[in-house]
């Protein structure tokens, strides 16, 4: 791992669709006055990222990021996951091949963009890693054993050994002599752009498919992943109509 002594160069794509089966129309879900794919762009203009970039199959949501000045590039319908979107992206930019890309969720209208930046820095600092992505402390039982909150295990360069839905490492003994901590992962990733172009060109792996995890697939393919261990968790995002109406009263009263 190589430090870097300036904060690196980077542009957020956040990948919006419509089709969203707990939250239809998600994107467009009016949040204080302005739809939420632009609530988050508008957080990820608060990082150090050179440029902001909606990427969508969507009219609308163009129609949405044109009304607000925000960049956005209309893509194929056809992709399977965020991950391909970002893809057709970086092609459609034509950017070159170490290019850091950090890929924000299109239903994090309150992420902190400070967590942007650093999951582009982890990046930078580990030339031999093709992704970086975030992980925080958890010590919750019911968190640790939930199958939606995915751990993750580390070795001791600060790279993911793998991510899982059980609850990793598995304690074995609870009177073990060494606390084990335990890492929930959060789903903010960078990407450098030559990696992307080879993802879309890999099949899903098994572990990927057993899982429902698509970063077991970089894994599966020999793929590094650096992992940035944030100190707490940022709010969470927008799921349901229940957190819709959390993050519009969080607005609300800041």
């Amino acid at each position: 791992m190589t430090a870097t002594s300036k904060a690196p160069d980077f542009l957020v794509v956040i990948p919006a669709r419509l089709g969203s089966t707990r939250l239809p129309r998600k994107p467009l879900a009016d949040i204080g006055g302005k739809p939420m794919v632009i609530r988050v762009a508008e957080r990820a203009k608060q990082s150090l990222a050179q440029s902001v970039v909606v990427a969508t199959d969507s009219p609308e949501i163009q129609a949405a990021c044109d009304e607000h000045r925000i960049e956005c590039l209309l893509t194929s319908s056809d992709h399977p996951t965020g991950t391909d979107r970002i893809a057709e992206v970086a092609q459609l930019l034509k950017l070159p091949a170490n290019a850091l890309i950090v890929n924000v969720q299109g239903d994090e209208p309150l992420i902190p963009p400070e967590l942007i930046n650093q999951v582009a820095q982890t990046l930078a600092d580990h030339s031999q890693c093709a992704i970086s992505t975030v992980a925080v402390p958890i010590a919750d039982l019911s968190e640790i054993n939930n199958p939606n909150a995915v751990k993750v295990v580390l070795n001791r360069a600060g790279e993911a050994l793998y991510f899982s839905r059980a609850p990793i490492p598995f304690v074995r003994d609870a009177d073990a002599p060494q606390k084990t901590e335990h890492l929930r992962h959060l789903g903010i990733y960078a990407y450098r752009a030559d990696f992307l172009q080879a993802f879309t060109r890999l099949e899903p792996a098994p572990p990927e498919q057993a899982e429902a995890l698509e970063q077991l697939r970089a894994l599966w393919n020999g793929y590094r992943i650096a992992v940035h261990i944030a100190p707490k968790a940022p709010p969470a995002g927008v799921d349901t109509l229940e957190d819709l109406e959390r993050v519009r009263q969080l607005l609300a009263n800041s």
